[in-house]
């Protein structure tokens, strides 16, 4: 379970969440440019600081201003996926993946790879990658880190539409197959249709929906 319940002010915008989501399944957050998607997945896994209120996952305080806790990202046990995969351009695809991997999912290398349909590219360079395969490598080293949750900002948004359409697949799999609660970024309702369970809609920083897809699509 992510109990968020904080507010956080970044230039001209103020992000105000208080909200409950479950640890299952795939959570879309939609909204428009600048409705504060990113800005909220930034404070959940650390990289920003709410001014104010608590952030807790599975019953762990990740923050609260109150009490003064505030743990490091590397602290959070949260995987985060970007719009582009920042993979280490020196490493071969297999030293991606494991770099930061948990010693828990070296049995889970195998499968994982295979699930991503990344095995033919372990000996690569990131440079001889597609757009769409740098977003699956990059989706697996997340995994690899046994993650309780996994953050992913627009992934498909850097993407011409076949290398969408190619990668949609393997996402959609990954939510039947891994059991780790997703918080899926998209301005796109295409990609929210195909893929999340629940979608919390936000505007001018505020929820303004939150329920199953076939409820809170309505207000998107």
């Amino acid at each position: 379970m992510l109990e968020l319940d904080f507010t956080q002010t970044l230039g001209s915008h103020c992000l105000q969440i208080r909200e409950t989501l479950p640890a299952s399944g795939i959570t879309a957050v939609f909204g428009v440019s600048g409705a504060g998607k990113t800005s909220l997945i930034n404070a959940i896994s650390g990289l920003t600081r709410p001014q104010a209120g608590r952030i807790v996952l599975n019953g762990r305080v990740l923050n609260d201003t109150a009490q003064r806790i505030c743990l490091a990202p590397e602290q959070r046990r949260i995987g985060y996926v970007f719009q582009d995969a920042r993979l280490f351009p020196h490493y071969k695809v297999r030293g991606n993946l494991q770099y930061g991997m948990a010693k828990s999912m070296v049995s889970q290398f195998d499968k994982l790879v295979d699930l991503l349909g990344i095995a033919p590219l372990l000996d690569r360079l990131p440079g001889r990658l597609s757009g769409g395969e740098k977003q699956r490598v990059a989706i697996g080293r997340a995994l690899l880190t046994a993650p309780e949750l996994l953050l992913l900002d627009e992934p498909l948004a850097s993407l011409d539409i076949p290398r969408k359409r190619e990668l949609l697949p393997y996402l959609q799999r990954l939510a039947q197959e891994i059991h780790i609660p997703m918080l899926y970024v998209s301005h796109s309702l295409d990609e929210i249709q195909h893929l999340a369970d629940r979608v919390l809609v936000l505007e001018a920083g505020k929820v303004k929906a939150f329920g199953p897809l076939e409820e809170s699509g309505a207000a998107a």
